[in-house]
């Protein structure tokens, strides 16, 4: 049984005071009052957990904004222009006042599969290291020639 259906149960039907049941159960007395108002409010749907997801991302790009991100690259390559996420964000400030970050251009054009990913550094266990058997075995100098 959930902690939300044993504070509710305790409130209603054993009638136990709010503050009583969040001592009782370890919980503060304002999450108490929001389980009996959402129970008294939607009955049994109280009891199901809720997303915590927010519900906008005000901080979000516009979407028109996007279609011109992705419309400015797209003519910057058919001019042959550099079309990095610098200089579509320098673009998008001076001919359409638009301000966005060089992280969240190229989030974008990633999302629309318009990047290509650049080849991974080798791994380290591919490198050999200089070993030897015995003592002198093996040599190693630096010189500078003049």
């Amino acid at each position: 049984m959930s902690k939300a259906r044993l504070v509710i149960t305790a409130v209603v039907v054993e009638g136990r005071t709010q503050a009583e049941v969040a001592a009782a159960y370890g919980v503060s007395p304002s999450w108490v009052s929001k389980l009996v108002a959402r129970y008294h409010a939607e009955g049994e749907e109280a009891f199901e957990a809720r997303s915590r997801r927010p519900r906008t991302s005000p901080t979000a790009l516009p979407s028109a904004t996007v279609e011109l991100i992705l419309e400015l690259r797209e003519k910057l390559t058919t001019a042959g222009l550099d079309a990095g996420p610098d200089t579509i964000g320098w673009h998008l400030a001076q001919q359409h006042k638009i301000e966005a970050s060089r992280s969240t251009i190229s989030r974008h054009l990633a999302k629309a599969g318009l990047v290509t990913p650049s080849p991974k550094k080798r791994p380290k266990s591919s490198y050999i290291r200089f070993q030897a058997q015995m003592p002198n075995e093996t040599w190693q100098s630096d010189f500078t020639h003049y």
